[in-house]
């Protein structure tokens, strides 16, 4: 399968003298950007929506001190894999990639932390494959397998973006709109970015057929949660920290609590003032709380 050339953030990772290769899973090549130690502890940084690896630009070197750290592209996005078709993006079929990802590395378990669709997915995976996940950092984000539990109220209207993107080809027609402009003004508010990373998203989500792969997680979730809409998962039972940011426009504060009452004895950190994007707003303390967690 095809490799795609590296785009600007790629080229920045290279400069910086990190490991820039792919793993070859069952889907196909998933691309990673790495640093630290073969021999140290395995942490993964999984990204959520609309970002790719370079979301943890910032947390990468200081992490590989002690650690041997790999941020993935999730399937579909920048340089990974893109299967075609809604069934792709599962939560199985996700989760598959990176139970492979692990074994691909040369490793039996890891340290999983995930941001918003990267948490939904290390959730996923730390439920279902408990032996393979030492411990869990999740921030911002839903739980994917108690989906109609949490979009509840005031909640279902501030996630008015996932019935949105249920829709055939219009989410793709209004986020790529005039060179993904809506999405270039959501970076340029968040803290941290300026427009050099500006530009190092666009040469993600310029990709040919990015953008469909990416809303393609929210299709596929969604038609999976309207099939079993009041499924009891099990509990997450492995060591799990839940960060927080306390201003998210996306998720209500509601969503922590039942986020937690899924999870067995979770240790919850909130950031005060902090946005949806908390490991951007305030990558110091985030970075130290997951630290401190890390076996």
């Amino acid at each position: 399968m095809t490799r795609p050339d590296p785009g600007p953030a790629e080229q920045w990772a290279a400069d910086e003298g990190f490991e820039v290769d792919f793993a070859d899973c069952s889907v196909g090549p998933i691309h990673y950007v790495a640093a630290g130690p073969e021999t140290a502890p395995l942490v993964l940084l999984l990204h959520g929506f609309p970002d790719f690896w370079y979301t943890w630009r910032d947390h990468i070197a200081p992490l590989a001190a002690e650690y041997r750290v790999v941020a993935p592209d999730l399937r579909g996005y920048n340089r990974s894999a893109r299967p075609r078709g809604v069934s792709s993006y599962r939560l199985d079929r996700l989760r598959t990639d990176v139970y492979e990802l692990i074994q691909q590395l040369g490793y039996g378990t890891a340290s999983v932390v995930g941001h918003d669709w990267g948490g939904s997915l290390a959730l996923s995976f730390a439920r279902h494959h408990p032996a393979h996940v030492d411990r869990l950092v999740v921030a911002n984000t839903l739980d994917p397998e108690r989906l109609a539990a949490q979009l509840r109220g005031r909640q279902l209207l501030r996630s008015w973006y996932s019935g949105f993107f249920q829709l055939p080809w219009l989410p793709e027609r209004v986020l790529g709109a005039r060179d993904y402009r809506a999405l270039c003004d959501l970076f340029r508010d968040l803290s941290g970015h300026d427009e050099t990373d500006i530009e190092r998203y666009l040469g993600a989500w310029r990709r040919k057929g990015r953008l469909t792969a990416s809303v393609n997680y929210y299709r596929a979730l969604g038609r999976q949660t309207l099939k079993h809409p009041l499924g009891s998962p099990a509990r997450v039972v492995v060591p799990t920290k839940l960060l927080w940011g306390t201003d998210d426009v996306a998720l209500r504060p509601s969503v922590l609590d039942r986020l937690a009452r899924g999870i067995d004895d979770p240790t919850v950190e909130r950031y005060e003032g902090a946005s949806h994007w908390v490991h951007a707003d305030e990558p110091d303390r985030f970075r130290e709380d997951v630290r401190a967690f890390l076996p």
